[in-house]
């Protein structure tokens, strides 16, 4: 059995993996799964499956939960090996298939400069950036109201505070997080912060060098492979109406307005 990805292009670190190994050339079977689609929106996904851009079948999300039984995305699945977590899998798939230096160097500081900046990453931009999918798509379309504006406010000042650290700390005056280079910080990065552009908080306007990062960023990996993965969340509200269009058809499968109403709440009730 050869190498297995079980992923939602709708999860940042699922994005990353994907165009990792995309880039790299990595042969695998692209196990899609729409987690979001299949427990917030509560649809069954329709059957079926293709090589390149396959369509959900319930057996990648049971695959998925098997392979993870935290029953999170992304999962790796490797003969009998399975792997869960972000940076475990990209470390494993790095490794496994020797990809080129720069992406995780071999030299030892350049290294800890990595691990430096993917440890940041997950208090800092990982904190803040999902957020604004919540605030401004996810939590009014469950409860049928805007949230206050203030929240998204809250959000992005975090979220600029942070983008302000990541470019005096980590970026400062080089191409790259750690240089001349792309690695695996950059890939880390930029799919956390395309998360707020698709739904229209557009964090690199008026930041020039956080612009011109990105674009060497796409250029790195391929503008094609780039866009492609991020297709759905760069289109998230038709994606979501789409969705509700299916969920308004019936189905005994689908859960109450009082369920879906019920998630939001328990979001609210995490950020408290």
């Amino acid at each position: 059995m050869g190498l297995e990805l079980y992923l939602d292009l709708l999860s940042q670190p699922c994005r990353s993996i994907y165009i990792f190994a995309r880039s790299n050339n990595i042969p695998f079977e692209f196990k899609q799964v729409e987690l979001f689609k299949d427990s917030v929106l509560g649809k069954k996904p329709a059957a079926g499956s293709g090589a390149e851009q396959p369509r959900a079948g319930p057996s990648n999300s049971e695959g998925a939960g098997k392979v993870n039984l935290l029953k999170k995305v992304p999962a790796l699945k490797d003969g009998d090996f399975m792997l869960a977590e972000c940076t475990a899998i990209l470390l494993y798939l790095s490794r496994k298939y020797n990809t080129p230096d720069h992406w995780y160097p071999s030299d030892i500081q350049k290294r800890a400069q990595v691990d430096e900046y993917l440890s940041w990453h997950h208090a800092n931009i990982r904190a803040n950036a999902p957020k604004t999918m919540w605030i401004k798509v996810l939590i009014p379309l469950f409860t049928g109201q805007p949230l206050p504006s203030e929240k998204l406010q809250e959000v992005m000042e975090g979220l600029s505070t942070s983008l302000k650290q990541f470019e005096e700390r980590f970026l400062q005056d080089k191409a790259f997080i750690i240089g001349s280079e792309i690695s695996l910080a950059d890939l880390v990065a930029i799919v956390e912060l395309m998360q707020p552009v698709g739904v229209g908080c557009d964090v690199f306007e008026d930041r020039p060098r956080l612009m011109e990062w990105r674009r060497r960023v796409e250029d790195a990996v391929g503008k094609e492979l780039f866009f492609q993965a991020h297709e759905m969340i760069l289109n998230i509200k038709e994606v979501l109406l789409k969705w509700q269009a299916l969920q308004s058809m019936p189905d005994p499968h689908l859960p109450s307005s009082s369920a879906q109403t019920s998630t939001a709440q328990n979001y609210r009730q995490s950020q408290k």
